[in-house]
């Protein structure tokens, strides 16, 4: 396979996996509320999992769609890579071939009302999980791969999202563009940083009104970190794969 395919209907997919996101999280909560689950703020719906498995699953069938043996894709088990900080850490979805890493992909949601904390903790993750990767293939770890890596996030669209919020920094001046920026604009410029500094070689950030749970309707604030960017620079890499080292 020498050229990249793309589903016709990719948009109506990618609702698809944002519907699943919305539904999901509301089954969860709607669940622990029934058992009378006692889980602080929207900690059930996070601590639920699966959410953005639509997503997974979407992925998954563009990679075989465009020549990736399933048996390469793993995306439910044996997910964990090792690190250099850590011994190991579990992504989301990955192509393994012939003792190559040939993607690692990392999926993130966030949903309010506590943006603040989790905007840190979000941040602090996908820099953390790329430097240990990152580190561990300057030792060798993962022998003779050249691995792509992916962050795809998905963000609550809502007032506390999308309302300019203040900054603190006593010592020294912020940042200009973060002062009274909204939790989208941070995350717009989290992801285009995170593809700029080359800690990820693509990156994913959509987002969602909770009301849209029967459309999956989706926004993407900035053309470059839409879905199809995404999905084209991790699929060049498996045609590179492809034309050096036989078919994944």
């Amino acid at each position: 396979m020498n050229q990249i395919i793309i589903f016709q209907d990719i948009e109506d997919r990618i609702k698809d996996a944002v519907n699943f996101f919305w539904t999901t999280r509301s089954g969860q909560i709607t669940r622990q509320e029934a058992n009378d689950v006692s889980d602080q703020g929207n900690r059930g719906a996070v601590t639920g999992g699966k959410q953005l498995d639509g997503f997974v699953t979407l992925l998954r069938e563009i990679l075989i769609t465009n020549g990736v043996n399933d048996n390469s894709i793993f995306c439910n088990s044996r997910l964990e890579l090792p690190g250099y900080y850590r011994p190991s850490k579990k992504w989301d979805l990955l192509v393994v071939d012939s003792e190559q890493l040939i993607l690692a992909v990392e999926l993130k949601s966030q949903v309010g009302p506590s943006f603040g904390n989790n905007f840190n903790n979000r941040t602090e993750e996908a820099m953390g999980s790329a430097l240990d990767l990152w580190t561990a293939f300057r030792e060798g770890v993962f022998k003779n791969s050249n691995p792509w890596l992916g962050y795809l996030m998905l963000l609550e669209d809502c007032t506390g999202s999308s309302t300019p919020v203040s900054t603190r920094s006593p010592h020294f001046d912020v940042m200009p563009e973060f002062i009274n920026s909204s939790y989208i604009k941070r995350y717009q410029l989290f992801c285009n940083r995170l593809v700029l500094e080359r800690q990820y070689n693509a990156s994913c950030f959509l987002t969602s009104k909770r009301n849209h749970i029967d459309t999956g309707n989706f926004q993407t604030p900035c053309k470059r970190l839409s879905f199809m960017p995404f999905i084209t620079s991790m699929l060049a890499t498996i045609l590179t794969y492809n034309a050096t080292k036989g078919n994944v």
